[in-house]
């Protein structure tokens, strides 16, 4: 009797778990029967550009201020870092919360439906606007430096000590900037024919002397690099911390305390009214009327902030502080050829084209 007891409960257990119901989340797609999209939140893409500044002290840079007066010149080799450019831009993304479904009727031509690649939708019944592509960041190419043994002379190399070099790569230098002066006054010797040959021997000079005066300066090298920060918030936030910036190091993680640390604050602007919670409800009962579901975007204020200090202001819209709202599937009527245009970036109408069939 117990185990007949204990069968018949395995066999209800086992018919419980079959008629269970198998949940699935929406995959945004176009099918022959509808379509499933998502309605974009709007993200914020941060671009920096920092730059390093590498120091290499010159080989005479302890004789600088004796032969060429020049002052507070390290003999230390360093690096250091610096935001030199900041840019904000919006970005739209799926926002997975905001999921709808569009079933076709055989009574409507939405029928042509565009989707991003993650889903959002663009158009129906139009071709969507393309999204301009972001152009990374391509930085110059370096010139070429002069190689300043190159223009030593036999006297300078077989000088007997450093300090010996030194003096008589400063008496080079002089002599270079004397002959210099002497062609910008029309006094030199041998004077160019016209203006170009003029300019050509006077940035020959002027190289020459920059690159014998880096013995004693030493040379800085640059290079800039892009960093891409992406923020997307769901609601307002005052000065959180998005990442820190070390003169020595560059971009640090967020608990490095060597970086100093630059926050954001987002601000909802409240440009779209509260939503009507009685209004909500009844949309939820019509959850599957015919239509689409379009954002009504507010808009929000980043500001950016490098310790207490604001550095950069700026205000965009965003789906995510304003309303959604259904357009009637009236309007894609088989009487009409209705063309729809969302806005990638906020999921608004950007523009709303209805023909009227002609008789």
């Amino acid at each position: 009797m117990r185990k007949l007891f204990f069968m018949l409960i395995s066999m209800a257990l086992c018919g419980t778990t079959n008629a269970q119901t198998q949940l699935t989340e929406y995959q945004p797609g176009v099918t022959p029967e509808g379509a499933v999209y998502f309605l974009p939140k709007t993200a914020i893409r941060i671009n920096l550009l920092v730059e390093k500044t590498t120091y290499k002290p010159g080989d005479f840079s302890a004789y600088a201020q004796r032969y060429m007066r020049l002052n507070n010149v390290s003999q230390e080799a360093n690096t250091q870092y610096r935001i030199i450019n900041i840019k904000l831009m919006p970005v739209g993304v799926a926002d997975s919360t905001k999921a709808y479904a569009l079933k076709f009727n055989p009574k409507t031509v939405a029928a042509n439906v565009a989707l991003a690649e993650d889903g959002r939708l663009l158009a129906i019944n139009a071709d969507p606007k393309a999204e301009q592509p972001t152009m990374p960041f391509v930085p110059q190419k370096k010139k070429k430096r002069m190689e300043p043994r190159q223009l030593m002379n036999q006297d300078i190399l077989s000088a007997g000590s450093t300090a010996k070099m030194a003096e008589l790569t400063a008496r080079e230098i002089y002599d270079i900037r004397e002959n210099r002066n002497l062609l910008i006054k029309g006094q030199a010797d041998f004077m160019p024919k016209d203006g170009a040959q003029l300019q050509l021997m006077l940035n020959q000079l002027n190289e020459q002397d920059a690159a014998l005066t880096s013995m004693f300066k030493g040379t800085y090298d640059c290079d800039t690099t892009e960093h891409t920060l992406t923020i997307c918030p769901d609601g307002p936030f005052n000065r959180q911390l998005l990442f820190r910036l070390s003169q020595v190091n560059g971009l640090v993680d967020a608990d490095d305390l060597s970086g100093a640390p630059f926050y954001v604050t987002v601000e909802d602007l409240n440009t779209v009214p509260p939503v009507d919670e009685e209004a909500a409800a009844k949309t939820k009962k019509k959850a599957f009327e015919a239509g689409v579901y379009v954002n009504v975007p507010g808009r929000m204020r980043i500001s950016l902030f490098q310790g207490i200090n604001n550095i950069l202001t700026t205000e965009q819209p965003a789906a995510q502080f304003g309303n959604v709202e259904l357009l009637s599937g009236e309007l894609f009527n088989k009487r009409y050829t209705t063309h729809l245009w969302l806005n990638p970036i906020t999921g608004a109408v950007d523009r709303l084209d209805c023909e009227q069939p002609t008789k």
